[in-house]
């Protein structure tokens, strides 16, 4: 089969998170033969990298990239961000969705590649149709339900927000751009329960059939560290990993190990709060900055820790740094104010919650000092990596998944009604909740 994916970022113009799933999808996809293309914009990176480094990335067989980059550089995402249209893109955009021999086009991060106009961009209507939403871009023009930079959003204040951002207007929010785009597609798939509720009581399902497709760690991510052992350390530590920004909560944690000197904290990672981060950590020999690492340096960062810190502070869509530890055999401390990251790190058994510093402080403390519990998590948390959380399993539904898709529009029916939906275990489950809003939203 032949795939396109389109994104914003990808390969060595991306941040991790949601470009990094693209990736792992598209190897595993090559790997089983598929023929893969990958749209995304180098314009867009440009203008928000500031330090952040150039990846190194050697493309899988069988996976094509095209970076889109224009002569009007910033403009470009501007533009985008903007108006909601491809606008720069869209000639580059328009020549592959026009392509009648395309089986599949997944969109994922459209925000800055082609907004909500790229959806039904092409005369190819022949292929199968999806989006990945990373992220709560569909129902946030700050993409992270993130509230003035500096809180979780507690109510709508969208304008206000934006401009505190520092984000330029977009018009188009307040029309009906994103019903007439998510029309277009046969699925619209959220990587956890909590992010597909989240859209859902906003009204998207009345658009789209909503899908839950939880991420996945190729079979090999680890580069085989779990069968070295776990690497030798002077001092028990605990490990936490992302980009340093305030959402991430890092600020919160580091001076906690004030009150825990007989463990390390080290730190993964780069990004524009780290000044501040290392500012908080002067005076504490105890925390460490490891850096931007790769697969293997952050599994090797994971596999020797106690536990690995997610201190989210934002509501987030899945957490991949949960499944990144479990995949080492690493339990977890979770923010339960992260969204999602109470799903994936404690609903699934692998890991601990908390919502005061001075639970952050006692979970800590017993994963530094109580080996029967750690265990026990870490043997849970593995239990979903080698199962629902699997590449073998992501990709078997997936393919799954668009073979429905396929079948639903050959017969002729509509994707988003209840009848096309319910051939969807996963939507068959949540259908009668489905139609309780969507009644409240009529009334």
């Amino acid at each position: 089969m032949k795939f396109c994916m389109i994104t914003t970022f990808f390969g060595p113009h991306s941040f991790g998170g949601d470009a990094a799933y693209v990736d792992r999808l598209c190897q595993a996809l090559c790997s089983r033969g598929h023929e893969v293309h990958v749209f995304y914009c180098v314009d867009a990176f440009n203008a928000v990298r500031g330090d952040h480094p150039l990846r190194s990335y050697t493309p899988t067989p069988g996976l094509h990239l095209h970076p889109l980059e224009s002569g009007y550089g910033t403009l470009s995402p501007l533009a985008t961000q903007a108006t909601g249209l491809p606008l720069f893109k869209s000639e580059a955009l328009r020549e592959v969705l026009d392509s009648d021999d395309l089986d599949v086009v997944h969109f994922h991060n459209i925000s800055l590649v082609g907004g909500p106009g790229v959806l039904g961009l092409g005369a190819n209507k022949r292929a199968v149709r999806i989006m990945t939403a990373h992220e709560h871009w569909l129902i946030c023009p700050m993409h992270l339900l993130w509230k003035y930079d500096r809180k979780a959003c507690d109510s709508a204040a969208c304008l206000r927000c934006t401009i505190a951002g520092g984000r330029p207007p977009q018009a188009w929010r307040y029309t009906r751009a994103i019903p007439r785009a998510l029309r277009h597609l046969d699925a619209l798939i959220f990587p956890s329960a909590h992010a597909l509720n989240e859209h859902r009581r906003r009204g998207m399902a009345r658009w789209a059939p909503l899908i839950h497709l939880p991420y996945f760690l190729p079979d090999d991510w680890s580069g085989g560290v779990e069968d070295e052992g776990p690497p030798t350390a002077e001092r028990p530590y605990l490990a936490a990993a992302g980009r340093l920004v305030a959402m991430k909560g890092f600020q919160r944690l580091i001076p906690l190990m004030r009150n825990l000197p007989e463990a390390d904290l080290r730190i993964g990672g780069t990004g524009p709060y780290e000044a501040k981060l290392r500012e908080l950590a002067e005076g504490l020999p105890n925390v460490q900055f490891e850096g931007l690492l790769g697969g293997t340096g952050l599994a090797r960062l994971f596999q020797g820790a106690r536990a690995v810190v997610v201190p989210s502070l934002f509501p987030e869509t899945f957490g991949y740094v949960v499944l990144e530890a479990f995949a080492t055999g690493t339990p977890v401390i979770v923010h339960e104010g992260g969204g999602a990251i109470r799903e994936t790190g404690v609903d699934s058994g692998g890991g601990l919650g908390y919502r005061t510093d001075s639970e952050l402080l006692t979970a800590m403390r017993r994963m530094v000092h109580d080996e029967d519990l750690r265990s026990e998590l870490a043997s849970q948390g593995f239990a979903q990596r080698i199962g629902p959380w699997s590449e073998s399993e992501h990709v078997h539904r997936y393919m799954e998944l668009i073979a429905e898709r396929r079948a639903l529009r050959d017969s002729g029916r509509r994707t988003r009604r209840d009848g096309a939906d319910a051939a969807h275990p996963t939507v068959l489950a949540s259908r009668a909740s489905r139609r309780q809003t969507e009644t409240a939203d009529e009334a």
